[in-house]
């Protein structure tokens, strides 16, 4: 079950490839901005395609509401970043390799497929005090958040 509302964000630190090679530090938005934390199973397949594809062309939307959409998956930061350019993913993807911020926000899904662990399917709104203001983990992979209510619980901390 995701991490509750009210919950302090765990930090982290992720390698990314997509949009920039760099570090993702969560904490980094402490005090500047709110950040949407989206976990997705695994890049290149289909509901994952069309959910970053589909924040991509919203991502204005967040940014107006003083959001910083990053999004976690358990593929390398290289197959994530060969994903982004092949489907042109804007936002921020970052690499679970190791699965710690997965077990972290305690969003594992257990033998997706039959492959392995990966992370299931959810969202988080954290605010600029690093605590979860929103937690929604899908009943299964490919059901996607409830993204109104995500931009809701962004409105509510403008």
């Amino acid at each position: 079950m995701a991490i509750p509302v009210g919950s302090k964000a765990p930090d982290f630190t992720l390698k990314s490839k997509s949009p920039v090679d760099a570090d993702i530090k969560l904490s980094n938005n402490f005090g500047k901005q709110n950040t949407v934390l989206l976990f997705f199973p695994l890049a290149f397949t289909g509901v994952c395609t069309a959910e970053m594809c589909s924040m991509t062309g919203g991502l204005d939307e967040y940014k107006s509401l003083g959001a910083e959409v990053i999004a976690i998956s358990v593929d390398s930061p290289f197959a994530q970043a060969a994903w982004a350019a092949k489907e042109k993913i804007g936002i921020t993807l970052a690499s679970d390799l190791n699965k710690t911020v997965t077990k972290a926000y305690d969003v594992v899904f257990p033998m997706l497929a039959g492959v392995g662990d990966t992370s299931a399917r959810a969202a988080f709104v954290i605010d600029k005090n690093g605590v979860v203001q929103y937690s929604e983990q899908t009943p299964t992979p490919k059901d996607l958040p409830n993204f109104d209510a995500v931009k809701t619980a962004l409105a509510k901390l403008k």
